[in-house]
């Protein structure tokens, strides 16, 4: 053996302990996961049931990512109508999973077309996104429909063929549809997002829009600090119902949950969630602040 060999298997034997210590980290990490505090009020009105979404989008390191959690497991009781679930960049999942309080839940940003494990580098399947601890993924959020850096940008078609390769492995999905603001002034909103959902209500059955949620984010909202009034959210979120009931079914359209992801926040969020037709929220910004805990505190 030569030398300049012994640094290479040196660094190799030091990277295996490594990674041995971090997975005896979360491994006792687990245990000490607080369970948190599912209050006994339900949110108002309580005939409804509510999901808030955090989006970290690509934010956090592991310092900060941590301190978001300590925020989340000190916020207090979160009501019995309402599911609360975080979406963690990939290499956070595992621990935030293991240190965020049990009646929050994880949820993945994307996840690949195939569910095969095998030569598809760069990409998550859903079967490694359950092994972390994931129960939801966001599938078709506006700024993957868009691409970044000259990509092209993920399809309707492709995002229908995510979703279903995700509800048939078990895990929910918050498929995001939405319109951009040269698409809403010309009138165009509903037929936007009737593009968007037809590909997805062609590949899955009936029975399987039980594991998904629609999260109606107008793309003109996002970041911008721009929302749309309440009256404004409502009014798509009562054409989106109608549009399930059409080819669903109205008991599908009924019990499906359809959140506002246009820039929710604790300001405003009362206003939104007060519409018959907007069952909660999908929060991209203020999620990284302590203020997302005042959306789910202030429901009660």
């Amino acid at each position: 053996m030569s030398n300049n060999q012994l640094p290479v298997f040196a660094g190799a034997a030091a990277f295996a302990v490594a990674v041995h210590l971090l997975l005896d980290h979360l491994k006792s990490k687990k245990s000490a996961a607080p369970k948190g505090s599912s209050c006994e009020a339900p949110a108002n009105p309580a005939n409804r049931s509510y999901l808030i979404g955090g989006n970290w989008k690509c934010n956090t390191t592991t310092s900060s990512a941590l301190s978001l959690v300590s925020t989340l497991n000190s916020s207090g009781p979160i009501p019995t109508n309402c599911t609360v679930v975080v979406g963690v960049p990939y290499p956070y999942l595992s621990l935030v999973r293991s240190s965020l309080r049990s009646d929050i839940e994880l949820a993945a940003q994307d996840c690949a077309h195939s569910s095969k494990m095998g030569a598809f580098t760069g990409e998550v399947n859903v079967e490694q996104l359950k092994d972390v601890g994931c129960t939801w993924v966001i599938l078709g959020h506006s700024e993957r429909r868009t691409g970044f850096g000259g990509d092209a940008g993920e399809t309707s078609d492709l995002i229908a063929g995510k979703t279903l390769t995700a509800v048939g492995a078990g895990l929910k999905v918050m498929l995001c549809v939405g319109e951009t603001l040269e698409e809403r002034e010309s009138g165009k909103t509903l037929a936007v997002v009737k593009s968007q959902l037809d590909p997805v209500v062609k590949v899955l059955k009936a029975s399987d829009w039980g594991s998904v949620a629609i999260a109606y984010e107008p793309v003109w909202a996002i970041g911008t600090g721009k929302t749309a009034t309440p009256e404004m959210a409502q009014e798509t979120h009562a054409e989106i119902r109608s549009y399930i009931s059409t080819v669903l079914g109205s008991a599908v359209a009924a019990k499906i949950q359809i959140q506002y992801g246009g820039s929710m926040k604790a300001a405003n969020c009362k206003a939104l969630l007060a519409q018959p037709d907007i069952d909660g929220g999908l929060i991209g910004g203020a999620s990284l602040k302590p203020e997302f805990a005042d959306v789910f505190r202030g429901m009660m």
